[in-house]
């Protein structure tokens, strides 16, 4: 798939130049701060050292007063309280950290994660009923419910009270609950991208600050949500990148037991970075929901028993083996399907479907096809008697507004700008298709949909230090002090130049290897570009090319040395 590459605008070299002699680094890390907005020595100072001491008054959130209250009261009463979570990572997180949390104010705490395939997304009559069983008269739900308006409605009849904690886009009408989600019109909280986990986070601070107690217990489940905010790929900006960045010093610097025995087994060491957490950890414990139970993922993350720890460890990493086979598989089923619709070439969106498709994996597939075909995706199987599945987005094309718009064939979705979960009739399949696809094509208004590549700043070799006594380069050292990477704060891009390849290799018959080197440079560096190989061809021919790329360690043979991970190769102009 081509790239169209996009470099950062020009920014005032002055204030550059002013900031880079503040901090006394070079211009380039100056640049890169004026790119993020960092035009200030406080500011950037700030970005590098997150204070802890800057998170906001959880009060400010609509509703936060009145669902302390709430379970002050079922404290004193010695209720029930049921945590409902999803079953993904941003869900389970939740339910471990309020979990680990409220049970140090209340002993009769419970949990529930729903089961995917037999009752879905969201709130469940499964889930109410065994509240009900085991005389839980509070439900407080963890990244979902926010659309759970008839269940709550019913539930409440029964004698059970709701505390919603969502971050996902209300619709017109609230449940009948005390709901939590800074995405409330009527919400006046000063961050808007909270994870699900960082709702429920914001609750147990608020009932800490409500009842005296340290912060020092509640920043222990700061790895729950560090983990929540990468998997979920909520911004890691604002009030996120503070709660992120102590949660990963947290992470590897206090371990808890069930990462450390799921590393070992993914051959992992510490200490990771959000990106590791991302591409190590949460696939696994996404796995669990996806191929048995997300109750298993929370109960491998609260155990403190050795034998527990290592037993559900082993089944994640065993379920998350079979997801990658399951998931490979209907990727390629997928992509001959599109292959051979003769339409699509006239579509502005993909949208697949068989009815044998494992539902735990149609979210990784839609990612997996928009690999190849850059569009708005859909996956879809079937789930009794009806259709359900998940979309991914690309570019400026929000998936929430654009479902909204198609509301009338769906009998359920929710979900973000770009990603979300959907549910319809069978028979509704063809109307939805057209409706979708129109909508997507109003909003582009002619224009092409381009696979874009982000580059921050042009850079020689000779910019680039090569690695003495053992340690890495000044400027990798500080390209890590940008750490957590993610939406809003993504790892700088660099371009360079009339590069030459001085030796190139196919890796897997998918993976490009490369040594290259500039002509006026004695430096040469390693390069790796994964299922890149169709870009050989423009280092092969002894011509120059351009490579826009980030700076990364590899470890070999008890060494680390710094590699290029390639996102795209060009030709020179």
């Amino acid at each position: 798939m081509e790239k169209k590459w996009v470099f950062q605008p020009k920014v005032d070299e002055e204030k550059v130049q002013i900031l880079a002699e503040k901090l006394n680094v070079e211009l380039f890390v100056g640049r890169l701060l004026v790119q993020r907005g960092l035009e200030t020595e406080a500011a950037a100072r700030a970005f590098f050292r997150p204070s802890i001491d800057e998170l906001h008054d959880p009060f400010l959130m609509k509703d936060m007063d009145a669902a302390v209250n709430r379970i002050n009261q079922a404290i004193k009463k010695q209720e029930g309280i049921l945590l409902f979570g999803d079953y993904d990572v941003d869900g389970t997180t939740a339910v471990a950290l309020m979990y680990e949390q409220l049970i140090k104010f209340h002993p009769n705490v419970h949990y529930y994660i729903p089961d995917r395939y037999k009752e879905g997304y969201g709130l469940s009559q499964q889930g109410i009923d065994y509240a009900i069983s085991e005389k839980c008269t509070l439900i407080i739900t963890l990244d979902c419910g926010i659309k759970s308006n008839h269940l709550v409605e019913e539930a409440k009849k029964r004698g059970i009270d709701f505390i919603i904690c969502d971050h996902h886009q209300p619709g017109e009408i609230l449940p009948a609950a005390l709901v939590l989600d800074p995405k409330r019109l009527d919400c006046g909280y000063p961050f808007k991208e909270l994870s699900g986990c960082g709702v429920g986070f914001k609750l147990m601070q608020a009932l800490h600050i409500d009842h005296g107690t340290s912060f020092d217990s509640l920043f222990e489940s700061l790895d729950l949500l560090a983990l929540s905010i990468g998997a979920d790929i909520v911004d890691v900006t604002g009030e996120n990148r503070i709660l992120c960045y102590h949660g990963l010093i947290r992470l590897n610097q206090y371990p808890r037991r069930a990462f450390e025995e799921l590393l070992t087994l993914a051959g992992k060491k510490f200490p990771l970075s959000l990106t590791d957490v991302v591409f190590v950890i949460a696939p696994r414990v996404n796995a669990a929901g996806r191929i048995r139970s997300g109750k298993t993922a929370v109960d491998w993350m609260l155990s403190a028993n050795e034998q527990e720890i290592k037993q559900l460890a082993q089944e994640i990493h065993d379920d998350n083996t079979l997801r990658r086979t399951i998931d490979q598989s209907i990727t390629e089923e997928a992509l001959l399907q599109i292959a051979r619709d003769k339409e699509h070439p006239n579509q502005s969106t993909n949208i697949v479907f068989q009815e044998n498709w494992h539902k735990g994996v149609v979210g990784i597939v839609a990612s997996r096809i928009i690999e190849s075909h850059y569009r708005p995706t859909i996956v879809l199987t079937e789930s009794n008697g009806l259709l359900t599945g998940s979309a991914r987005s690309v570019g400026s094309i929000n998936l929430y507004e654009v479902l909204e718009s198609c509301k009338k064939h769906l009998t359920q979705f929710g979900g973000h700008h770009y990603a979300a979960g959907l549910t319809m009739p069978k028979e509704n399949l063809h109307a939805f298709r057209l409706a979708f696809d129109q909508e997507v094509k109003q909003r582009l208004n002619g224009t092409s949909l381009e696979a874009l590549q982000h580059v921050d700043i042009n850079i020689d070799l000779n910019d680039i230090q090569t690695v003495w006594n053992g340690k890495l380069p000044r400027i990798k050292k500080i390209i890590d002090a940008f750490e957590p990477f993610g939406p809003g704060n993504m790892k700088p891009v660099f371009c360079t130049k009339e590069l030459y390849a001085t030796d190139s290799r196919i890796l897997k018959e998918k993976h490009l290897k490369l040594r290259v080197a500039q002509a006026d440079s004695k430096l040469a560096f390693d390069a790796i570009g994964f299922n890149l190989a169709e870009k050989e061809e423009f280092t092969l021919k002894g011509m120059p090319f351009e490579m826009a790329y980030t700076l990364e360690t590899n470890e070999f043979n008890g060494k680390t040395n710094m590699q290029f991970n390639i996102k795209d190769i060009r030709a020179s102009e």
